[in-house]
């Protein structure tokens, strides 16, 4: 099998493994129990903090641990709006990307219609990027938060963050970016890109799924989206999972200390393999930014076909990838993403996304190229009564 679908999840790596074992058996205790099984959780739980902090260039009380990218995306989204129009009845407006991941869309779409906030989308160019011109024209008085995306799920696209976070900065409005793609190959640090919020989920990382966290630059007002018993200085209430913690901060340090030479190597690869699939596929379509891109995304539409029928035929031949987003697996619906890249519909239903992780070969992408060609080509010879 190659495993071309990365950008929906990674395997766990060995030494996030071991670095997590020892919370998930001899040291099981509850970082809020003050005994010594207590204290060992939570040394261990201050550990994972400085580390996540150290990779993103913040301070350890900035890094809020969470459930994964959804739940972070959910708390900075929600929990910023909230807690500024609490304190400023005016600002009841929040900005998104016509390409933003669900988590922040229907966490958007969800304080307009429960809490009456209006909702502006910004639109994007044809290779899915929000321009500054494009984010000015949808900041007003009343904005309480931006909500950008570090880099696209489904296309690869990469957005000029730091200068989309200045510009917001400048009107004095919050700026939160879900990074979920972007670690492990793009830049992380917080201070370098100017953000207020920025979310990681560590299961694209090599840790197991189930863990994530959010950095929330100190005095960001933040109302809670879970209550309890207080933990994560009041922000995330709920027992800590303190293997998950440390798992994230491990996968974290491995991609932040080695991210500079497999992002480069992977993204000559990447280059390789779509210049063989465009020039073996008639009509094969690049969707994204043809160079502000991942590393590790290459997507394409391949008009004539079905995507799922493509894929069915990918895995036959022993080809794990995907039709986009794993979040929208099943939708018969084209992709919202390239719908607001202007491509039309017909043609968004032949999306197909390959991702690699930091251990793909050159082997690995030829090998699937040609797989791509054979796929593509059975599709069109069956005609759309031979779809499945």
């Amino acid at each position: 099998m190659i495993f071309l679908d990365a950008a929906a999840t990674t395997p766990v790596r060995r030494e996030v493994l071991e670095a997590m074992w020892p919370y998930l058996t001899g040291e099981f205790g509850n970082a809020s129990s003050h005994h010594s099984l207590g204290d060992a959780a939570a040394t261990a739980l201050a550990g994972a903090r400085a580390a996540t902090a150290k990779a993103l260039g913040c301070r350890p009380g900035e890094v809020i641990f969470t459930s994964g990218g959804t739940e972070a995306d959910n708390l900075a989204v929600k929990g910023i709006a909230l807690a500024r129009r609490a304190a400023e009845p005016r600002l009841d407006r929040v900005v998104i990307s016509a390409v933003e991941h669900p988590a922040v869309e229907e966490s958007a779409r969800y304080l307009e219609r429960v809490h009456g906030f209006a909702l502006d989308v910004v639109p994007v160019d044809s290779y899915g990027r929000v321009t500054e011109e494009a984010l000015a024209a949808a900041l007003r008085p009343e904005t309480a938060l931006v909500s950008i995306m570090y880099a696209n799920n489904e296309v690869g696209t990469v957005q000029p963050i730091a200068r989309l976070a200045a510009l917001a900065r400048s009107r004095g409005i919050p700026f939160h970016t879900d990074a979920v793609q972007g670690a492990g190959w793009l830049p992380l640090d917080t201070t370098v890109l100017g953000v207020d919020a920025l979310s990681i989920s560590g299961h694209k990382l090599g840790a197991p799924k189930g863990n994530g966290a959010l950095f929330v630059r100190g005095r960001t007002r933040l109302e809670p989206v879970i209550h309890g018993g207080g933990q994560e200085r009041g922000r995330r209430s709920g027992t800590e999972n303190v293997a998950g913690a440390v798992a994230l901060a491990t996968a974290l340090t491995l991609a932040g200390g080695t991210r500079p030479v497999p992002a480069a190597r992977v993204e000559s690869l990447r280059d390789d393999f779509i210049r063989s699939v465009l020039s073996g596929v008639p009509g094969a379509v690049l969707t994204g930014h043809p160079s502000q891109r991942l590393p590790s995304v290459a997507s394409f539409c391949f008009p004539g076909t079905s995507g799922e029928s493509v894929l069915l035929e990918l895995e036959r031949q022993g080809v794990i990838c995907s039709s986009g987003s794993a979040c929208a697996a099943g939708s018969d619906e084209p992709s919202p993403v390239l719908l607001a890249l202007g491509i039309e519909p017909a043609v968004a239903q032949t999306a197909v996304r390959f991702s690699f992780d930091s251990t793909v070969t050159a082997a690995e992408l030829q090998e699937a190229a040609a797989a791509v060609r054979t796929a593509v080509g059975s599709v069109r010879a069956l005609g759309p009564t031979g779809w499945q």
